[in-house]
């Protein structure tokens, strides 16, 4: 009885275990068949172990088969390792081979790095097998040339074109095309600001080129400058003589409001000197108030006769009527 018994389990394990092996043989069929045709060997249990792992088999044997057949040698596990870090594993193949029949030395590892990085290799390997043209400045973010002002004062506008290569060795970390625009930008306008005429820019732009490429300004980014291009070089304004009549308005303005300052002192002063004025009018006025309280006083001291008294009186009738007949010949004259 318990040999029945265990006889019955003995085939419901083995029907159980081959449903699984039926199911799992029929999903990596297709995949091991492809792998063997191929010529790349992959078993059973490590396609089995790809999916308990999460991996996506299909992708992982093609790549494979990809790298083989490009005569390059990437193992399983470099390959799943790159994948479960989150890293493209086709772009990175694809970089790969194409830097292999470009003669370009690049590692798995150091491709699986800029990868993980952020950045697109296979682009980065293209770009270093076929340069490209950087607009400078960039028209889509701003104004198409760049504006700088030569000694003379004169304006110049200059448009670049930038033809780099990537440089993979300093792809990781290196910085990317808005440093090489900003740093041409910049040496566009330091030579402009050094030349003595806006003549000479004109006469011979590539010095600006000659002068910008120089300086060894892809040095920590990501690219290799081969050649700097003055695309147009046009003149702009007459800065200086902007800036002179800034000035001249300026020193104009400031000369009005010192002469309105001088205008309201002397204002001022004016308005000052009519209250002395009429300050002193009012002390005579008060001075000649105390003419007739002397006379009353002399009088009544003794120290002043009546004969005294008229023949003053007499100088002052006197005295105003001559002042009257000199007024009088006066406006005679002034009528003639």
């Amino acid at each position: 009885m318990n040999l029945g018994i265990v006889g019955v389990v003995v085939v419901v394990l083995l029907v159980v275990f081959g449903i699984i092996a039926f199911f799992v043989a029929m999903n990596f069929l297709g995949i091991w068949i492809q792998a063997m045709s191929a010529g790349v060997h992959v078993s059973f249990m490590r396609l089995v172990a790809m999916r308990l792992r999460r991996v996506d088999a299909r992708v992982i044997v093609e790549s494979r088969i990809t790298a083989v057949k490009a005569g390059l040698e990437i193992s399983y596990d470099e390959l799943e390792a790159h994948y479960l870090a989150g890293g493209n594993i086709v772009s990175v193949v694809r970089a790969l081979i194409a830097a292999s029949k470009a003669n370009i030395n690049l590692s798995f590892k150091k491709a699986t790095a800029i990868d993980l990085a952020g950045r697109d290799v296979f682009d980065a390997v293209q770009t270093s097998v076929k340069p490209k043209v950087i607009d400078c400045p960039d028209p889509t973010k701003g104004p198409s040339t760049v504006a700088a002002v030569a000694m003379d004062g004169i304006q110049i506008k200059a448009k670049a074109r930038v033809t780099v290569r990537t440089n993979l060795e300093t792809l990781v970390g290196g910085a990317t095309e808005e440093t090489i625009i900003a740093r041409v930008g910049e040496g566009i306008v330091t030579t402009i600001g050094s030349a003595t005429s806006h003549k000479k820019v004109l006469e011979n732009p590539d010095s600006i080129s000659k002068v910008v490429l120089a300086r060894g300004l892809d040095s920590g980014t990501a690219y290799e400058i081969l050649s700097i291009d003055i695309a147009d070089v046009d003149v702009g304004d007459n800065i200086g003589a902007q800036l002179q009549m800034k000035q001249a308005e300026a020193d104009k303005n400031i000369a009005q409001a010192r002469a309105e300052e001088r205008r309201a002192m002397a204002t001022a002063r004016e308005q000052e000197m009519r209250a002395l004025v009429v300050e002193m009018e009012a002390r005579l006025v008060e001075a000649e108030a105390q003419v007739p309280k002397a006379i009353a006083e002399a009088f009544r001291s003794g120290h002043l006769g009546v004969m005294d008294y008229y023949k003053m009186k007499n100088v002052i009738a006197d005295t105003g009527m001559r002042d009257s007949i000199s007024k009088m010949d006066d406006d005679q004259g002034k009528k003639k």
